[in-house]
C-alpha cells in the first residue's frame, strides 16, 4: 500500500455520539489518521489533543470551514471587498495554522470565496469572464495568500488551496485554476487539494486534472458524486486511483462524506475497504506487467 487514509471529522457533527467512541471505531476500521475541523474558537484543543493520543490517531491536518457553515462561515472570504471581512478571514487561517501545529497536523486547505454578490453567478447561470477572474485573482488573491504562506511556515504547515464547485464560488473551481495560482505563489509550503466530489461537476476529465496537478498535489479528499463514501454511486475511483498510482501520489486519501446517523460504521468502513483494494489490484497488475516486460 502506498496510499494513507484519514477521514474528515466535520462529516461527524451532526453525529450524536463522543468523540472517543467514534475515533476508536474509525482505528478499528483501519484509518490512519484524522482531519480536525477547523473552528478553533470553539474547540478545546486541549481536551482533543488528549482524545487523539490516547487512540492513537494522528490528526494530519485541519478541513477549513468556509461557505455557508454557520455564521462565521459565511465571514470567511478572503476576496472581499470589505477590508474588515479580509481581516476576519486572515484571521482566521491564523488560528487554524495555530491549532494544527498545537494538533501535530501539517495541512490545512484554503478556498476562495468572494462577496455574495459575486459568489451567487450561477444561480441565473451567469458566468465570471476570464479576464475578471484574473484581475481579482492578481489584485486580491495572490498577496493575500503568499502573506498567510509565510505565516504558516513558521509553523510547519502547508497551505493547500481547493477548488470548489461552480455553485460555491467562481474564482477556483478547477485544477488548472489553482494549479496556476500555486506556480505564481511559488512557495514551497503552498500546495493543492483536489476532492472528487467537486472535480466531478467542474473537470472534464478527473484523470487529466490529477494530472495536471502533478508536483504540486498535495492531499486528496474523496467522496462519491452523492457525498457519500467511494463506491455507492457513480465517479469511476479505479481510474481515480490508478492515476494517483501513476503520479508517484503517496500522501492521504481523505475521505470527506455526509454522515447522517449511527449507522456510519457500515459506510465508513466498506467505502475504505473498497478503495484499499482498488489500490492494492492496481499495484498488484502494475508488478505483473512489469515483470512480464
Amino acid at each position: 500500500m502506498r496510499f494513507k487514509y484519514s477521514i474528515t471529522l466535520s462529516s461527524f457533527r451532526n453525529i450524536e455520539e463522543p468523540l472517543e467512541k467514534i475515533l476508536e471505531r474509525l482505528g478499528q476500521q483501519g484509518y490512519d489518521a484524522v482531519e480536525m475541523f477547523g473552528e478553533p474558537y470553539k474547540l478545546d484543543l486541549k481536551s482533543l489533543n488528549d482524545a487523539f493520543h490516547s487512540f492513537n490517531i494522528p490528526v494530519c491536518g485541519i478541513t477549513g470551514m468556509w461557505g455557508p457553515v454557520g455564521e462565521e462561515g459565511r465571514k470567511r472570504k478572503l476576496l472581499s471587498l470589505n477590508r474588515d471581512i479580509v481581516a476576519y478571514s486572515e484571521e482566521y487561517v491564523k488560528r487554524c495554522i495555530k491549532m494544527c501545529h498545537l494538533l501535530g497536523g501539517y495541512e490545512i486547505n484554503l478556498c476562495l470565496f468572494a462577496d455574495d454578490k459575486f459568489d451567487t453567478f450561477d444561480r441565473n447561470h451567469g458566468m465570471v469572464r476570464q479576464d475578471q477572474k484574473e484581475r481579482i485573482i492578481q489584485k486580491r488573491a495572490i498577496p493575500t495568500l503568499s502573506k498567510l504562506s509565510k505565516f504558516a511556515k513558521d509553523y510547519g504547515i502547508q497551505l493547500l488551496l481547493e477548488p470548489l464547485n461552480r455553485y460555491s464560488t467562481p474564482y477556483c473551481t478547477t485544477a488548472t485554476d489553482a494549479v496556476s495560482i500555486a506556480h505564481r505563489l511559488n512557495l514551497d509550503n503552498f500546495g493543492v487539494l483536489l476532492d472528487t466530489f467537486h472535480m466531478n461537476i467542474e473537470e472534464d476529465s478527473i484523470e487529466q486534472a490529477i494530472m495536471k496537478s502533478r508536483g504540486l498535489l498535495r492531499h486528496m479528499h474523496f467522496a462519491d458524486n452523492n457525498r457519500t463514501m467511494p463506491g455507492t454511486a457513480h465517479i469511476d475511483f479505479q481510474s481515480v486511483v490508478k492515476t494517483l498510482i501513476r503520479i508517484g501520489y503517496n500522501k492521504y486519501i481523505s475521505f470527506e462524506p455526509t454522515l447522517t446517523n449511527k449507522a456510519y460504521e457500515k459506510a465508513t468502513k466498506s467505502g475504505l475497504e473498497f478503495i484499499k483494494t482498488i489500490e492494492k489490484k492496481t499495484i498488484q497488475t502494475n508488478n505483473s506487467a512489469g515483470s512480464n516486460q
